[in-house]
């Protein structure tokens, strides 16, 4: 499979599986209600704002926001400063998330939210997790990077 392959096929699935379990949600649960699987609560949320339900009425902003992300790794990927495959795959999950949360902003004026966290502080969607899986690919990518830059100078 080609390296652009990795990024669009990760991409595809996030915003895929976002959007169905989005609509499951919006279906089966109203604003409120939850359901339980073992040790897993979801609940039905809906946010207008951001994280931690900060910024609340500011849905089309982020939505703006998350479509200037978008264009920005495409940019970055065309100048080539987004190599290899794990590049592609990091930004499959950080483009993925954002384009599920970005969706539900700009079509619905707020992200529907129902992953309780354990502490009960907060609540997410697979949009929002696939954004984390990628920050901490990218993060880590970035120490081992790091860390190798280092060794190989001191020798």
């Amino acid at each position: 499979m080609g390296i652009a392959m990795w990024f669009c096929m990760i991409a595809m699935v996030v915003i895929l599986i976002d959007q169905v379990s989005k609509i499951w949600i919006r279906l089966k649960l109203d604003i409120g209600d939850s359901l339980f699987f073992g040790r897993w609560e979801i609940t039905h949320y809906e946010n207008s704002g951001m994280a931690f339900s900060l910024f609340q009425g500011y849905a089309w902003l982020f939505g703006v926001i998350a479509i200037l992300f978008v264009i920005g790794v495409f940019y970055y990927r065309s100048m080539g400063a987004w190599k290899g495959r794990l590049a592609d795959m990091i930004a499959g999950f950080l483009v993925g998330g954002a384009v599920g949360n970005g969706i539900d902003r700009l079509v619905f004026g707020q992200v529907t939210d129902f992953i309780m966290s354990r502490s009960g502080r907060s609540i997410l969607n697979l949009a929002d997790y696939a954004i984390n899986i990628g920050m901490i690919m990218l993060v880590l990518n970035m120490a081992v990077r790091f860390v190798k830059k280092r060794v190989c100078h001191a020798h």
